[in-house]
């Protein structure tokens, strides 16, 4: 009975794919190898993928041997040329060996390819030149660079002005300069009165709603809630909404809360929703609840 070691061997030589993680490198494009560069045992990496063709172009003539070539989906040799359609069951990671001879008689030269599966990102075109580049190929790709660096740069310079753009305006939406040029005041202003306590419901036990304030401009009402929190852990909001005595949800909610209020402690969480002047009226029903789903439960709040 033939050993382990030789049963892995046989395996092996017969050219059954070999799993590796892929690598690490991000898939070029173009890539260009110089085989006067490249160490006599490296096996320079290629990104291949299922359904993107790869092409492989060689300063001169070539033979390839390819493993596992019948699970191509498309090969087309040239002189010094090849394209390649990996497999459709190709998966990442996976690796093939390609062997190309260059040149003819005692001047040819052997490389071995690892193409590495990488689903969805594939070197669109390699490149291979037996001895180092000529002037004009390495003034061309240094051109390419350049224009792809000064790209790049004019992108960042788009994002920093968008950027300060949207600094300015977040200034400018404070305070009443931002009420104001949203057209959320008119002559009545903003109107405020407190929320006095007329009945609350606690939710676990959690939460005691202590006394609180709210405001009302053209667009929009808001609340500055004070709460007690009697629980052991720290109680931060996380979701809320004001509903009215139809159990119509008054708008949509935002919270604002500057810090979490710790155990046995009083502190603030600020809520907005946006609703008209006509809208919002008689008693509402306002809940709050942490991730957790532990909050408070407050009936018959007025607002102004």
């Amino acid at each position: 009975m033939p050993s382990p070691s030789f049963i892995l061997l046989l395996v092996l030589q017969q050219g059954t794919p070999l799993i590796q993680p892929p690598i690490d490198a991000v898939c070029k494009q173009l890539q260009h190898v110089e085989l006067a560069l490249v160490p006599v045992a490296a096996a320079p990496e290629i990104c291949i993928s299922p359904g993107l063709m790869t092409n492989f172009v060689f300063d001169s003539l070539v033979k390839v041997e390819l493993q596992d070539e019948v699970r191509f989906q498309e090969l087309t040799r040239g002189r010094s040329t090849l394209s390649l359609l990996p497999p459709p069951d190709l998966v990442k990671g996976e690796r093939l060996r390609l062997t190309a001879t260059l040149g003819e008689g005692s001047t040819q030269q052997r490389v071995t390819f690892s193409l590495v599966g990488y689903p969805g990102r594939a070197t669109h075109q390699v490149e291979v030149y037996r001895d180092e580049r000529p002037r004009e190929a390495l003034l061309l790709e240094i051109a390419q660079e350049q224009a792809k660096t000064r790209q790049l740069l004019d992108e960042l310079e788009r994002t920093r002005d968008r950027l300060v753009q949207l600094q300015v305006r977040l200034e400018q939406s404070s305070g009443l300069l931002g009420l104001i040029a949203n057209q959320m005041l008119s002559k009545k202003g903003v109107e405020c009165q407190e929320l006095k306590k007329k009945e609350f419901v606690r939710s676990e036990g959690v939460l005691t709603y202590e006394w609180g304030f709210g405001y009302r401009s053209d667009k929009s009402m808001a609340a500055e809630l004070w709460l007690k929190n009697s629980s052991p852990e720290p109680w931060t909001a996380a979701v809320g909404s004001l509903v009215d005595a139809q159990g119509h949800e008054v708008g949509r909610m935002k919270l604002r809360q500057e810090n979490p209020i710790g155990p046995n402690s009083e502190g603030s969480v600020i809520l907005e929703v946006d609703a008209p002047r006509t809208e919002g009226r008689g008693e509402l029903t306002l809940w709050l609840r942490d991730e957790n789903s532990r909050g408070i439960t407050v009936h018959g709040l007025t607002f102004p």
